[in-house]
């Protein structure tokens, strides 16, 4: 890619994953805006080198105004609280297409599993049917088929991955749910109701999106490729490496599904838990041969080595900060 076309807009950077993808972008030398509300925070919070611009992802005029000069939209940005998904995820990435027509840039976007039933589909590949069965799955289905239609004006790269871990990946299921942040990890929740889950370690992903984002040339104007990350076919793969880094055997709790179906019609964190349940309760792998494809081979970094470096980066365990650097490239499993 023409080093004068590598800018990007990333909205969410903030958040664990934009900013990840910002900080990947920045390190091989991208120029990267960030669209925040609050701009004393994002720049106290945020990713370094980010010129962070004031604006909304739900105002159109804001998402454009911050997208004036870019070749690259990255959309990371998703309702907090995995609150009001209904009212703000299809609004806000309207916006995003608006503004990449506007001015002729490539929408990335993480894509989700909430978009297949996780009963008929444990293999997903970039042809696998979006058939959810839960809200935000039908949701998230009807974003990537706003962006399949706009191509190809539009030009859009969608990476879907697992659950994430990692540094930053503050909202997530392994850093909520399954090891307390903060704190010497005494426990493990065991949130998986079987076997058959796959993680996403933040960094790889992000080093994935970035080589991609550099060979516009390879990429379909709708680009859809999944990334395989961690597949955990038991269910304990990712216990045994907490207790690898703490150098002991942990207690194993289970996560309290059947209070979420208790009281999901209340509202809150356990209805929106209980609307996705399914994809912990049934294996989905993540099929990434057009990945390989088009890269040679997907970024991994041993697990070992990002577990730990997930554990300090939560200050959960007592050594200081690892030294993180850019992942390993090794052949796919």
């Amino acid at each position: 890619m023409d080093s004068e076309k590598r800018t990007a807009l990333v909205l969410g950077a903030t958040g664990g994953v934009g900013g990840a993808i910002a900080g990947a972008l920045l390190a091989r030398g991208w120029a990267v805006r960030g669209l925040a509300r609050d701009l004393e925070a994002a720049r106290r919070n945020g990713p370094a080198g980010v010129q962070w611009v004031g604006g909304d992802a739900m105002s159109r005029a804001d998402v454009s105004r911050g997208a004036e000069g870019v070749s690259v939209i990255v959309h990371a940005v998703n309702p907090p609280g995995y609150k009001d998904w209904d009212r703000l995820v299809l609004p806000m990435i309207d916006n995003t297409i608006a503004a990449a027509r506007a001015v002729g840039a490539r929408i990335a976007l993480p894509g989700t599993v909430y978009n297949f039933d996780p009963a008929q589909t444990p293999v997903l590949s970039e042809a696998s049917p979006q058939n959810p069965k839960s809200v935000k799955g039908r949701i998230r289905a009807e974003l990537e088929a706003r962006l399949e239609r706009a191509a190809p004006e539009v030009e859009s790269l969608i990476v879907r991955a697992g659950d994430f871990f990692g540094p930053g990946a503050r909202s997530s299921w392994f850093a909520q749910a399954m090891v307390a942040p903060g704190k010497p990890v005494r426990r493990i929740v065991n949130v998986a109701r079987g076997g058959g889950h796959s993680w996403a370690y933040l960094p790889d992903l992000a080093q994935t999106f970035a080589l991609l984002l550099e060979r516009p040339e390879n990429l379909r104007p709708f680009e859809r490729v999944q990334f395989e990350g961690v597949y955990d076919a038991s269910g304990k793969v990712m216990i045994a490496a907490v207790e690898g880094q703490v150098g002991r055997k942990l207690p194993v709790w289970r996560f309290p599904w059947w209070a979420m179906h208790l009281l999901a019609p209340f509202g809150g964190f356990a209805r929106e838990a209980a609307d996705i349940a399914a994809v912990w309760r049934h294996p989905m792998r993540m099929d990434n041969t057009r990945l390989v494809e088009l890269l040679g081979q997907e970024p991994r970094t041993p697990l070992d080595t990002a577990m730990r470096q997930t554990l300090v980066a939560m200050g959960c365990l007592e050594d200081g900060p690892a030294p993180i650097g850019e992942p390993t490239m090794t052949l796919p499993l």
